[in-house]
């Protein structure tokens, strides 16, 4: 039978620059040629092709965004009920107010909110804000926070510049020459690093955004050091909790550790699977923002807000950080168990919640490819990451490791035999940004 998905992904991108509006879901990136590409519905954990072939998210569950399981009765009916009473009209959703209150009580350091409905342009937006209120032009940064000029510029300066912060070789093509030295990157967990960069530009330095929490734990020296530089020289400090946001605790991770932001930046997970992102922040920073205009007609769309709300009220009722770090542990207590038994070389990292393994192999990546090829057949959309969610169980996971094992062993005996030539049916999956024709 004919993979739908592959062969209308061959037609994708004849017409759709890249293939995919997103980067991270390009098949490319996972099975060349064999990934199932599209899905025909989607509930709880499992995503139907468009074959009909039924597989478990052993993955990403929607890039991130879909902690609470893929259409969750509970989000999508106040979601339906939203829509009934009108998505857009001439005047606003009064579910803003009641979000912006949420938002500031979960977090009692922020006074005011803006809404968007991406992560990206939600940076952007705090961005603008913070170089309104400060009067200054560069932006310092540590980790990734979108597609937007402001944050690509720091690659006129050095094509790598953005390599360690999640995705190596993205171009700076179409962004402005103008910007060249306006976005300045330094490293995670680097005092020296940030000491070095900062000395040199603090005078025209206006933002400051961090990613606090990814893979790593963050460092309280780094976390000080940073927070008393933006305090001692009018720079705006902003917290991208895009990715981080709800997995931790309920709120921003920022509020584990002894930091506070002017502003902090949320999507993904806020949502659910719908369209929103948001920026909160201090009412003296928040202001600038009547200064500069920051306007558009879907920000103030009904559905988001009310995905958000409902969303938001329901992690709290369930403490869904909790589940997401046990599962988590799971995950990779399971991996690293298997791995070893078969003495294969191998590292497991990120927060719990956002769990990674690599093989630690010259053939690193060709051995990836192999795993989520493998997985496939066995009905699981798998790589070497696991976002966890409500709806994995001790026991899906389980059974989870469990279909690992096989693969692993032949991963083992590859190893051993350094034979690598016939395990795959494709090509090797490509590791970040690379063009497609």
């Amino acid at each position: 039978m004919k993979n739908a998905g592959v062969d209308l992904y061959q037609k994708a991108k004849e017409l759709i620059p890249g293939g995919t509006q997103l980067l991270s879901k390009r098949p490319e990136m996972f099975l060349p040629n064999k990934w199932p590409s599209y899905y025909s519905k989607a509930k709880g954990g499992k995503i139907w092709d468009l074959n009909g072939n039924e597989y478990k998210d052993f993955i990403t569950m929607g890039i991130g965004a879909c902690v609470l399981g893929y259409a969750d009765d509970d989000i999508d009916n106040a979601v339906v009920d939203g829509l009934r009473k009108g998505n857009m009209t001439s005047l606003n959703a009064p579910e803003e107010v009641e979000l912006a209150e949420l938002f500031t009580s979960i977090h009692p350091w922020s006074d005011m909110v803006r809404y968007t409905r991406s992560g990206g342009e939600a940076l952007t937006v705090a961005v603008r804000i913070g170089r309104a209120a400060s009067g200054k032009d560069k932006v310092m940064f540590c980790g990734y926070h979108g597609w937007h000029d402001w944050y690509l510029a720091a690659n006129l300066s050095e094509d790598a510049a953005l390599d360690g912060h999640l995705l190596p070789g993205l171009k700076p093509k179409g962004v402005p020459r103008a910007l060249k030295g306006t976005s300045l990157p330094f490293n995670f967990n680097d005092i020296e690093n940030f000491t070095e960069v900062f000395e040199k530009n603090k005078d025209e330095v206006g933002v400051l955004v961090l990613e606090i929490i990814r893979n790593v734990e963050p460092n309280q020296d780094f976390l000080n050091k940073i927070q008393k530089a933006c305090k001692e020289n009018n720079i705006v400090f902003v917290i991208d909790e895009v990715t981080s946001g709800w997995r931790l605790n309920l709120g921003g991770a920022h509020l584990l550790y002894d930091v506070e932001p002017d502003i902090a930046v949320f999507g993904k997970t806020t949502s659910n699977g719908y369209p929103f992102g948001a920026i909160i922040g201090k009412r003296k920073i928040m202001e600038a923002a009547q200064e500069s205009f920051i306007s558009s007609t879907y920000w103030t769309d009904r559905v988001g807000s009310v995905a958000a709300l409902a969303t938001i009220k329901k992690m709290t009722a369930l403490n869904t950080p909790d589940h997401l770090v046990k599962i988590g542990i799971q995950v990779q207590e399971g991996w690293a168990k298997r791995l070893e038994e078969r003495n294969i070389p191998y590292n497991t990292f990120g927060i719990h919640p956002l769990s990674h393994f690599s093989i630690l192999h010259e053939q690193a990546a060709l051995l990836k490819t192999y795993f989520t090829q493998e997985m496939l057949k066995k009905n699981y959309l798998a790589s070497t990451v696991v976002y966890t969610s409500m709806v994995h169980t001790t026991e899906s996971v389980e059974e989870y490791l469990t279909a690992c094992e096989s693969v692993f062993d032949k991963i083992a005996e590859a190893i051993e035999k350094d034979e690598f030539d016939n395990l795959l049916e494709g090509p090797v999956c490509h590791s970040g940004f690379k063009r497609l024709n």
